[in-house]
């Protein structure tokens, strides 16, 4: 019982804190002159893996490293998944030709880079499979190049249609936010991990199924709630930046983070989970381009959905 209590405390912690963090970053930003639009595709972007951030590198620094890969390739899993087929079963998605022939390949790419970097055994014949500090560092060298291309778009499709809506605050108050923020994502961080291992222990399960699956929904509820509530107001666009963006930091700035901290032995992680984000990914791509003029349809939603409970049941049955 002591360990959902601290799983439930921690979850609230971290979701308040990614949410006072990023209202304050966002607010600081604005005053400073920085574009809604850049503040939309960093901060707020950010604000949303926060979570996934705080978890793994905690997951790391605690030596629990199933923990930290699961919840980053069980998150990308359950944004592409689970939060594209909700929104297109509530709103078709229509997607951009940009986004279809450069963000959803990056996703795929950023994949493929984690299935080569993970695969040690396979690929070196090392005795363990591990995404050690080299890897994290190429890692962040791939978001740093990520960040560049943000930067540019945002400079060059700059526009008031294309602008967020950023709450002002005085700058006392945008501290505050935060100062508040960030001790939330902390403290809320260690209390999740510690509530989760020992619901891992209790069940005899491995920290990666946790891993992969309560820990990944519950740090993706920000993401999941942003994109809903987008498409209720008929905007469900917004939730294809919002899983690309969250699926590119939570790889190359997330896993980056944690494995330069401490290399991350993949463990209960097979590869089996890695082809499935690929194929997710993928079928990401494919449902945009191919079926119906660049719209995700309530059909294909339906279909991300059912491959996502499919998987999750097939991790459980492997226990």
């Amino acid at each position: 019982m002591i360990n959902i209590l601290l799983l439930i405390g921690g979850l609230v912690l971290i979701l308040y804190g990614a949410n006072a963090l990023t209202d304050g970053a966002s607010a600081l930003a604005k005053r400073f002159k920085i574009s809604d639009l850049v503040i939309g595709l960093t901060i707020v972007a950010f604000g949303t893996s926060a979570p996934e951030l705080v978890v793994s590198i905690t997951s790391a620094m605690h030596g629990s490293a199933g923990l930290a890969i699961g919840n980053v390739v069980g998150s990308n899993l359950f944004n592409i998944l689970m939060i594209v087929g909700c929104t297109a079963l509530t709103c078709p998605i229509v997607v951009g030709k940009g986004t279809l022939t450069k963000e959803i390949p990056l996703v795929i790419l950023s994949s493929l880079a984690l299935l080569f970097l993970a695969n040690d055994i396979l690929l070196d014949g090392a005795m363990d499979n591990v995404i050690n500090r080299s890897d994290g560092l190429i890692l962040l060298c791939f978001f740093a190049i990520f960040m560049g291309y943000t930067f540019a778009i945002a400079h060059n499709n700059a526009s008031e249609e294309d602008e967020a809506t950023v709450k002002e605050m005085p700058i006392w108050k945008s501290a505050l936010f935060i100062v508040v923020g960030l001790a939330g994502l902390i403290f809320g961080g260690n209390l999740f991990v510690d509530g989760a291992s020992g619901i891992a222990r209790a069940l005899g399960v491995s920290d990666a199924v946790i891993g992969l699956t309560l820990v990944a929904g519950g740090t993706s509820l920000p993401e999941l709630a942003t994109s809903v509530i987008a498409a209720l107001k008929k905007n469900p666009g917004i939730a294809i930046g919002n899983v690309i963006g969250s699926n590119l930091f939570n790889i190359f700035l997330v896993l980056g983070c944690s494995a330069t901290i401490s290399p991350l032995p993949l463990g209960s992680i097979t590869n089996i989970d890695l082809i499935t984000l690929i194929g997710a990914s993928i079928l990401f791509w494919i449902t945009g381009w191919y079926f119906k003029k660049r719209t995700i349809t309530r059909l294909e939603g339906g279909i991300m959905v059912v491959c996502y409970i499919l998987y999750t049941v097939f991790l459980i049955s492997q226990q």
